[in-house]
């Protein structure tokens, strides 16, 4: 794959990252419950960020990308806390207490959190009849499934409403770091930037994780072999190869198209926590599932204009 849009690219570079976001990403979610199965959540998340985020931004500062300014790393802070520290912290917290495909799909209401944030806040047009229809249909998803939890095998069972609320409160917040993202770009390479938002807010999931006293008692010996592959998949596939093929779809295709990772992300996240992980699905979790993906493909693709779906997928590449 090129780093431009210069040329036109060609069929198996197209198909080849939208395999890599499609499946990578969907992926994750059951990889982040095997990793934090004998990891802390937030020290995983913070080092696993941090790791990877210190290899992108020395390896685009070896190319010759220019060193940040101050403003630069201050924007990259705020865009980083917002997205990494609170939106894949609260996520990766999430999956302690919830499946992983469960865990998914509430993340999937990312794109409705940004169109009602968007339209409130100016950077959006307001939203059309089909964007409120999804809105309404994500509402009612969202109510089946916080109404009528599966019992399911997770780290902590007994505590599916305080997995739910991490994961939207991780949502929401996802959702105001995008919106300013998109005006304010700690550097002129997006994947210098996304190195330098990666270490900030993996720094600040570490930073958290401690105060947590997540390190009390912990030891690397008793992390099992399963979850150190877990953890080496997120650092390298999840943190770094989707995320730089999904930079080059962006700057290849329409973000509207690059943006149906959205719905694709969670029904693959789906499919393989009953697959592989035992994650059972009932009725009501069924019908909350298509309701929430009905929603995001009407909030995605129904709307009039086209800023609230660059301001969805600019950085959600780093939640995954």
């Amino acid at each position: 794959m090129s780093d431009s849009g210069s040329t036109a690219p060609s069929r198996t570079a197209l198909l080849t990252a939208f395999a890599l976001v499609y499946l990578i990403w969907g992926s994750t979610y059951l990889v982040m419950k095997l990793a934090v199965a004998s990891m802390p959540p937030l020290l995983m998340a913070g080092t696993r960020y941090s790791l990877a985020g210190g290899l992108l931004y020395l390896f685009m500062r070896r190319r010759g990308e220019p060193r940040p300014t101050g403003q630069g790393w201050g924007f990259a802070a705020i865009i980083g806390v917002c997205l990494l520290g609170f939106g894949n912290g609260g996520t990766t917290f999430g999956v302690l207490y919830l499946p992983s495909g469960i865990t998914a799909l509430l993340v999937a209401t990312v794109p409705m959190f940004l169109a009602v944030l968007g339209w409130l806040s100016g950077v959006s047009p307001r939203p059309t009849k089909w964007v409120t229809l999804g809105l309404c249909a994500g509402m009612v998803g969202m109510y089946l499934l916080a109404a009528h939890p599966t019992p399911t095998p997770v780290k902590q069972p007994g505590h599916a409403g305080l997995g739910i609320f991490a994961v939207l409160t991780a949502a929401l917040l996802w959702s105001a770091g995008s919106l300013y993202a998109k005006n304010h770009r700690p550097a002129p390479s997006p994947f210098l930037s996304g190195g330098m938002q990666m270490l900030c807010g993996g720094g600040a999931m570490l930073l958290v994780g401690l105060a947590r006293g997540e390190a009390a008692g912990f030891e690397l010996a008793q992390v099992t072999a399963k979850s150190w592959l877990a953890y080496a998949y997120l650092v390298t596939f999840g943190s770094i190869v989707a995320f730089t093929a999904y930079i080059w779809l962006l700057r290849t295709v329409e973000p509207a198209l690059a943006g149906t990772y959205a719905f694709v992300n969670p029904v693959v996240a789906v499919l393989l926590g009953w697959g592989f992980a035992g994650e059972s699905l009932n009725p009501q979790m069924l019908g909350g599932a298509g309701l929430i993906v009905l929603a995001v493909v009407l909030v995605v693709l129904g709307g009039r204009g086209k800023p609230q779906v660059p301001a969805a997928a600019s950085v959600v590449a780093s939640q995954a």
